[in-house]
């Protein structure tokens, strides 16, 4: 039976390794879209990047409500869905460092600057989500 996660527990599981989110934002006609991202957790914050241009960052920059799932798809399976509303910075060195974070974590730190320097561009933007609700449950098939 399915235990839910302690609060260390899910920030542990979704820190772990290199697993992606599936972030869904609102579309302008109130329809879902999903999408696969790198993030980092910082504090009680989820912290990824996108550029403006894309389905997610025209969700985002006009409705900021979110809900992420970050999953193992292994048994017993286990998932953690978090929910908030983003905050959008196009500031370039905030931009930049949080780009090179997240290369570093899912690409290693030899090519860590690169993604730093690939995607603190301008027409990106630093996306931060302020958890408000959790979702976490461990070994759902037990």
């Amino acid at each position: 039976m399915a235990q839910k996660m302690t609060d260390e527990e899910w920030r542990a599981f979704v820190s772990d390794g290199t697993r992606t989110a599936k972030l869904s934002t609102v579309r302008a006609d109130g329809s879902p879209h999903v999408a696969p991202i790198w993030f980092l957790l910082d504090g009680d914050d989820v912290v990824f990047n996108t550029g403006r241009e894309t389905v997610k960052g025209r969700n985002l920059t006009r409705d900021g409500r979110v809900a992420l799932c970050v999953d193992d798809d292994r048994p017993p399976f286990d998932f953690v869905v978090l929910q908030g509303r983003a905050r959008i910075s196009e500031d370039l060195g905030e931009l930049r460092h949080w780009a090179a974070r997240l290369g570093a974590r899912y690409m290693g730190e030899a090519r860590a600057e690169e993604f730093g320097t690939r995607n603190g561009v301008p027409g990106e933007l630093l996306v931060r989500v302020t958890v408000d609700r959790v979702l976490a449950q461990k070994a759902v098939a037990d």
